[in-house]
C-alpha cells in the first residue's frame, strides 16, 4: 500500500519544486535503490504532467568508491562529454539521496574524489545554472540510523519537515530577505566565536522549497575579503565521506588563516581548504529557519535548516548572490546559536536561537 505522505512528498517536487509542465526533460537521479517509491509516483506524475521525456537512474554509492579507489589517473581525467549532452537537453532536474550508509567513501582515495569532483564541475554547474532542480532525501533504515531515530520516528521528521505550506513559508521569508538587503554589517557572538563582516551591496536569497527539500534559509554572501574574528562550529558534518567536528576557523580579511578539527582530521580540513584558493574564502551566509527541524541529524540538507542556526560555508558562491569567490568547494558548516546573538547593524535580531526583531517574531516556530 502506497504511504500517502509519498504521494504528498511527490506532488510538491514535482508541482511546486521544479513545476514540470507540458515539454519539459526531466531527469530523476536517485542514489540508492531505496529511494524507488518516490522515483516511481516522480516519474508518474511527471508524464501526467506533460513532460516529453522523463529518465530515470540509480547510482550505488559502494560502486563509485570501487572507482575512486581503482581508477587511473587517465580514468579519472576523463571527462563524460556524453552527460554534459544530455544536461543541456534537461529542463527540470530531480536528485534523491537514499543511501544505506553515509560513511561509504570514509577511506575512499581522497586525492581521486578531488580530482573527479573538478573535472565533473561542467555537469553540476549545467544542472544548476539551467535547470529547475530540487534535490532531497527519501527515508531510509542507514538515515535514520545516522539521526539516531527508528525509521518511524525518522519519517514523521522528514516528512513533517518537506510536507508544508511552503507557499506561507515563502511569504514569512520575505521578511527577513528585506532586512538581509537593507543591512551593511553583520555580526556573530557566542562562546569561542565572533564573526564580523560586510554583506552590503548583496543581497539576501529565500529558500522557500524551491531548489532544496527540506528547505527554509535565507542566505546572502559576505563581502569576500571583509570577514574578520573566528568561529567554532557545533554541527557534526560529513564531508566526502569523513565526519568533522568542532571545525574552527580563524579569518582575517576574509581568508581562513588557521583551521583545526582536533586531532588527525585537522590535516584532512586543511586539505580539503587547500583544493584550491578560494576555498579558504567564504561563499555563504545563511540563517536556518525550517520551524521543522530542530536538532543536528549528520545530513547537511536538513542540518543546514535547522531553525536557530547558522551556516558559513568554505567556498563557491551562488550565482544569485555572487561575492566574486569561485572554487571546486562548496562545504556548508553549520553553527546553531542556541547560546548566540546575531546582530545586523548594530541591531539584535535574534538571541539565544529565537527572533526578537518585531519585523521577523511571525518566523518563529508556534
Amino acid at each position: 500500500m502506497t504511504d500517502q505522505r509519498v504521494v504528498q512528498f511527490a506532488q510538491i517536487l514535482v508541482d511546486y519544486s521544479t513545476r514540470v509542465k507540458e515539454g519539459d526533460v526531466v531527469l530523476i537521479s536517485a542514489a540508492g535503490f531505496e529511494a524507488m517509491p518516490l522515483v516511481k509516483e516522480l516519474y508518474a506524475l511527471c508524464l501526467q504532467r506533460g513532460a516529453a521525456y522523463v529518465e530515470y537512474s540509480f547510482s550505488v554509492p559502494e560502486i563509485d568508491r570501487n572507482f575512486y579507489n581503482n581508477a587511473s589517473d587517465q580514468q579519472l581525467g576523463y571527462f563524460p562529454q556524453h552527460k554534459l549532452d544530455f544536461y543541456k537537453t534537461v529542463t527540470v532536474y530531480i536528485g534523491i539521496s537514499a543511501g544505506n550508509n553515509s560513511m561509504v567513501m570514509a577511506n575512499a582515495r581522497q586525492e581521486a574524489m578531488v580530482a573527479y569532483q573538478k573535472i565533473t564541475k561542467p555537469l553540476v554547474d549545467q544542472r544548476v545554472k539551467h535547470t529547475r532542480w530540487v534535490v532531497t532525501r527519501f527515508p531510509t533504515n542507514a538515515a535514520a540510523q545516522e539521526a539516531r531515530m527508528s525509521l518511524d520516528e525518522y519519517e514523521d521528521y522528514l516528512f513533517s519537515a518537506c510536507c508544508i505550506d511552503w507557499n506561507e513559508e515563502s511569504r514569512k521569508q520575505d521578511k527577513l530577505k528585506k532586512l538581509i538587503d537593507e543591512t551593511n554589517h553583520v555580526r556573530i557572538v557566542a562562546p569561542d566565536t565572533d564573526l564580523s563582516f560586510s554583506i552590503a551591496g548583496l543581497p539576501g536569497i529565500k529558500c522557500d522549497g524551491r531548489f532544496n527539500m527540506p528547505d527554509g534559509e535565507v542566505f546572502t554572501a559576505p563581502v569576500k575579503d571583509s570577514v574578520q574574528g573566528h568561529i567554532t562550529y557545533n554541527c557534526p558534518s560529513i564531508y566526502q565521506g569523513k565526519e568533522f567536528n568542532s571545525v574552527r576557523f580563524e579569518f582575517k580579511d576574509g581568508k581562513i588563516v588557521d583551521a583545526s578539527a582536533g586531532g588527525d582530521m585537522t590535516a584532512m580540513l586543511n586539505q580539503i581548504l587547500d583544493t584550491d584558493e578560494g576555498a579558504r574564502y567564504i561563499g555563504e551566509f545563511s540563517l536556518g529557519i525550517n520551524p521543522g527541524i530542530r536538532q543536528p541529524m549528520r545530513n547537511i540538507l536538513f542540518d543546514e535548516k535547522i531553525f536557530g542556526s547558522i551556516h558559513f560555508t568554505p567556498g563557491e558562491a551562488y550565482d544569485e548572490c555572487d561575492n566574486g569567490n569561485r572554487s571546486a568547494v562548496h562545504w556548508d558548516l553549520v553553527r546553531i546559536l542556541s547560546d548566540g546573538e546575531i546582530w545586523f547593524d548594530d541591531v539584535l535580531i535574534q538571541k539565544n536561537g529565537f527572533f526578537v526583531h518585531n519585523e521577523l517574531l511571525e518566523l518563529n516556530p508556534e
